[in-house]
């Protein structure tokens, strides 16, 4: 996607934000975002005025308890959803300004979301579900087909084609989401518990391919406890009750 899709976006950015992201090849800049949730009577404040930046090719942890507001903070980022306070900006672009149309054409082309849940489409197969990404951005027909193809074998499920997701088993349905991810070739992966609930062996083959990712240069952002995700961390960001602790 060319940035110039996105210049009425850019063009009411702040010159010191533009000045900071140049100068520290930043991928996320976030500033004092809010986001709450009504439970009942209550008030959880997921996000409590969180800033936050990242830099490009840089492997982020982000861990704390189950609840902490982790998935919160990482759909922000990844701007699945919007704060109802603060700004992002992602890869230069002021996101938290943009129509959702534009913003998901954005995502598209610049992210690959990993869900704990997998969120495969339970009417495809695991071959359809890898094509659909690619599909949106106006992939052709051969090229989907080859490139899925390409990745099921990466990801050792080349057998697995045409099966549905019920079909699959709880490591297979998360291979292929990764694959899913990695359709259009995103430089940034952002993945909420990735082997969460997984079998060691799965785990082992996710630790991997995301270090082989890291070692390409793209940008990795993950809510995880995994030991061994945390171990190939740039930095691990501490977050709990909506506020980040440390940033090591």
């Amino acid at each position: 996607m060319e940035r110039e899709f996105f210049a009425e976006i850019d063009s009411s950015d702040s010159a010191e934000h533009r000045k900071l992201i140049k100068e520290n090849d930043l991928v996320i800049l976030a500033r004092d975002l809010i986001k709450n949730y009504e439970i009942g009577d209550f008030l959880v404040k997921a996000v409590d005025n969180v800033s936050l930046e990242i830099k490009r090719g840089e492997f982020i942890v982000i861990k704390g308890h189950s609840g902490a507001g982790k998935t919160t903070l990482l759909n922000l980022i990844g701007g699945l959803d919007l704060p109802e306070q603060g700004i992002i900006y992602y890869d230069g672009v002021l996101i938290t300004s943009m129509k959702e149309e534009s913003l998901a054409t954005f995502r598209l082309m610049n992210s690959g979301f990993i869900f704990q849940n997998y969120n495969l489409i339970s009417t495809l197969t695991a071959e359809e579900n890898i094509m659909f990404p690619m599909s949106l951005a106006g992939v052709s027909l051969k090229d989907q087909r080859e490139h899925a193809v390409s990745l099921l074998s990466k990801m050792g499920l080349e057998n697995r084609r045409e099966h549905l997701p019920f079909q699959l088993s709880a490591g297979e349905q998360q291979r292929v989401a990764i694959a899913r991810a990695l359709a259009n070739r995103p430089p940034n992966i952002l993945a909420d518990e990735p082997t969460a609930n997984l079998d060691k062996k799965t785990s082992i083959f996710i630790q991997a391919l995301f270090k082989e990712l890291k070692e390409k240069g793209i940008t990795m952002i993950i809510a995880t406890h995994d030991d061994g995700l945390i171990e190939l961390a740039d930095r691990v960001i501490l977050f709990e009750n909506g506020k980040i602790l440390n940033n090591t």
